[in-house]
């Protein structure tokens, strides 16, 4: 769909880099000649990951262990980063979502979505910017949201919440920063399945086993998920420089799904009491899966 070398000579950090759409994107900037750092929380799937994708592409990739909710953490990482080199590109994909009623939510749930989404996000973006203004030089910024920005939806509260004040920074940021030549746009992706986000959002339990499939599928013009080599291509044609002019822009890859149906979650109002709890418990034994695969 590129010409081979259209990222040639770009230095791109994509948060939550090591797996799921991060992974995706990361490939298809190696495979059209960017230098690609990633980093996230779990070491060992980034070092997986940045090894795969080197023997895969023959292109440079780094991983880094990053944690961005740590926000001095961030300015450290940042400025040791454009120590070796200034980056080009931003990629703010890191996130963190579970399908819950929003009055079974504690303070300790809506902060674990938040902290990740809302705060660190914007914390990655203003570090970047700043470096980039004081280098007097231009950048690229794309963040990961979702078409809930648009429509809300129910049961992911805290994800529509923060991904709506994304899309508010991304477009407040475009005119403050249009000036240093820094553009800031979101790609808001429909059902993209990963193992990591689907053991939150479609738990394996009797109320919703394959409901986020059926439901995409079912809800779908297109009448399927989608692939994501489709998401790499668009966040290729974002990152490049043949579209200097785009800037503030949103722009949904689900197939006009939310053009034609509410919210995504929106069918999980039929659940019942003991549905949900099975929900949770499902959701905490994944989530204790992961702690272990962290230690």
């Amino acid at each position: 769909m590129f010409d081979k070398n259209l990222l040639k000579g770009k230095r791109i950090l994509v948060t939550g880099g090591g797996s799921g759409l991060g992974k995706e994107m990361s490939r298809h900037f190696l495979t059209y000649g960017a230098e690609v750092i990633i980093c996230g929380r779990r070491e060992e799937v980034l070092q997986k990951t940045a090894k795969e994708l080197s023997e895969e592409t023959q292109g440079k990739i780094t991983a880094q262990s990053l944690d961005i909710r740590d926000s001095l953490a961030i300015e450290e990482k940042i400025n040791n980063i454009f120590d070796e080199g200034p980056l080009d590109g931003l990629v703010n994909n890191a996130a963190g979502n579970f399908i819950s009623r929003t009055n079974d939510l504690s303070p300790n749930g809506f902060n674990a979505i938040a902290s990740i989404v809302f705060h660190g996000t914007f914390n990655m973006t203003n570090t970047v910017g700043k470096k980039w203004i004081e280098l007097n030089k231009p950048g690229t910024i794309l963040s990961i949201t979702t078409t809930w920005v648009w429509t809300g939806s129910p049961f992911v509260v805290p994800s529509a919440m923060s991904k709506s004040g994304i899309n508010a920074m991304t477009k407040s940021l475009a005119v403050e920063w249009g000036p240093n030549n820094i553009r800031l746009n979101c790609i808001a992706p429909g059902p993209f399945p990963t193992e990591g986000a689907w053991s939150r959002l479609s738990p394996d339990t009797e109320a919703t086993s394959g409901s986020m499939d059926q439901s995409s599928m079912s809800s779908n013009p297109m009448g399927r998920v989608g692939e994501m080599s489709e998401l790499g291509n668009l966040a290729t044609f974002l990152m490049a420089d043949g579209c200097d002019y785009l800037t503030g822009q949103t722009i949904a890859i689900d197939g006009g799904a939310y053009l034609s149906a509410g919210g995504t979650f929106s069918s999980l109002g039929k659940l019942k009491d003991e549905d949900w709890t099975n929900i949770r418990e499902t959701i905490k034994k994944s989530n204790e899966k992961d702690k272990k695969l962290r230690s």
